[in-house]
């Protein structure tokens, strides 16, 4: 049974706060108000989350939670292109197909084959692993996304060189793609290759803390990170591949209006 936290515990955990708001302040890193408004916003929303779930887990209707994961992924896809630093009108529904099918896909698999619950719908395996695909997404397309186009467009006369000695667009590309899948996965196998030893990730965490057994939460662990880690992989690629056809004219050279002014 999982020991709750009383109001005043989880308000004085807002006081270890002091110390990075000091070292910012100190430093004059330009932060202090963004991590404040940070804060403020994931202490609301998650209360919010955390009131919706309540209700969502008691319906447990498979309309409602697709609902549910419909929502994340687009408010997901509108933070990857702002934060890639790309314009949402052009890239928006491609980057949300890339997204979708890659973390459906590994999720799909992760439930049904894997977990096989009863319904298979049920809200409280779905909502929570496409949570958590979605969210390592989320950071691996920022990523492999800003590193492509700030890489080509750094590396413009060399890109056109390519060009010039006959590539043809994808084969242009592939050094810059090369480098944003790397710089996507290369935490995340860092975190794999260290986990255990160094860290206990979070979901093995919860399922002991919630009074799972360690061995069955290390299974639901290692499955959670095989699914994560091919999902990172399978949307970086496919977002950067669903990309090109905008990102570039006939001529083949990057679009100046693709970044966000």
């Amino acid at each position: 049974m999982t020991t709750d936290l009383s109001i005043p515990a989880v308000l004085s955990m807002y006081a270890l706060l002091l110390l990075p708001l000091a070292a910012m302040f100190h430093l004059q890193l330009g932060v202090v108000r963004d991590t404040l408004v940070a804060v403020a916003r994931m202490t609301i929303q998650l209360l919010l989350v955390g009131l919706y779930l309540k209700y969502i887990f008691q319906l447990n209707n498979a309309l409602v939670s697709l609902l549910w994961v419909a929502g994340m992924m687009v408010v997901a896809n509108f933070s990857i292109l702002k934060n890639a630093g790309l314009e949402r009108r052009l890239f928006f529904w491609r980057s949300l197909a890339g997204v979708a099918a890659s973390t459906l896909l590994v999720s799909a698999w992760f439930i049904l084959v894997a977990i096989r619950p009863d319904p298979p719908y049920d809200a409280r395996y779905m909502v929570p692993i496409v949570g958590m695909v979605l969210g390592n997404c989320l950071r691996s397309n920022v990523l492999s996304l800003e590193r492509f186009y700030s890489g080509i467009r750094r590396n413009e006369n060399e890109f056109t060189t390519y060009l010039l000695l006959g590539a043809d667009l994808h084969e242009a590309v592939r050094p810059y793609l090369r480098d944003a899948l790397r710089a996507a996965v290369n935490p995340t196998i860092a975190t794999m290759a260290t986990m255990g030893i160094v860290s206990l990730p979070g979901m093995m965490t919860g399922q002991i803390l919630g009074g799972s057994m360690p061995a069955t939460a290390i299974k639901y662990q290692i499955g959670i990170m095989l699914c994560i880690f091919t999902s990172m992989v399978v949307a970086a690629l496919a977002n950067i591949r669903l990309s090109l056809p905008v990102a570039f004219d006939d001529h083949q050279r990057l679009r100046p209006g693709i970044f966000i002014s």
